[in-house]
């Protein structure tokens, strides 16, 4: 009887398969309901901002367009906001400064349209500044899922995280 592969084979090949699946099973759960999920009813206007809009209290507010703080003074946490990348208020050009500024009220907007989850359980990864990371979704009146991520880059106001070249939001 002849065997099908040589046993070195099979583990490399079994290794292979194992490592596929893992990254699918992974990538799958990226941005699946699990149980770390967390309701949040507050609305967070632009930090800084003299009026306050009208509702619950502030819980937060929002730094710029892909950054909000929870809470205030010393106690405040910094979340970054996952799977987008906003233009920066102080960026490299005047357009890119402008659309920094239009991102940072939609996201404002988007925070405090009404409830929404939060990811990232009691105890998030964080970034190299120490900003909690954590990703945005909505359960509309339909029951779909609207991700805030998905809302802003189709704004236009976002390019999705990725590590390729600059967003490029200045003219050549």
């Amino acid at each position: 009887m002849r065997r099908l592969l040589p046993p070195r084979r099979f583990w490399r090949y079994a290794l292979l398969l194992g490592t596929f699946l893992a990254a699918g099973w992974w990538f799958a759960g990226w941005q699946t309901d699990g149980d770390d999920w967390r309701e949040v009813t507050a609305r967070y206007p632009v930090c800084g901002q003299d009026r306050v809009p009208r509702g619950p209290a502030p819980r937060g507010c929002v730094i710029d367009g892909d950054t909000l703080a929870i809470g205030f003074g010393k106690d405040a946490r910094r979340i970054r906001l996952t799977g987008f990348d906003a233009p920066e208020l102080d960026g490299a050009c005047p357009a890119e400064r402008a659309k920094a500024a239009l991102a940072r009220t939609t996201l404002s907007r988007w925070l405090s349209a009404g409830p929404f989850l939060l990811d990232g359980g009691a105890e998030p990864p964080r970034d190299r500044y120490g900003r909690e990371l954590r990703s945005a979704r909505r359960i509309t009146a339909d029951g779909s899922e609207e991700w805030l991520a998905d809302a802003m880059v189709d704004a236009g106001l976002a390019r999705e995280d990725s590590w390729e070249t600059p967003a490029g939001w200045c003219p050549a």
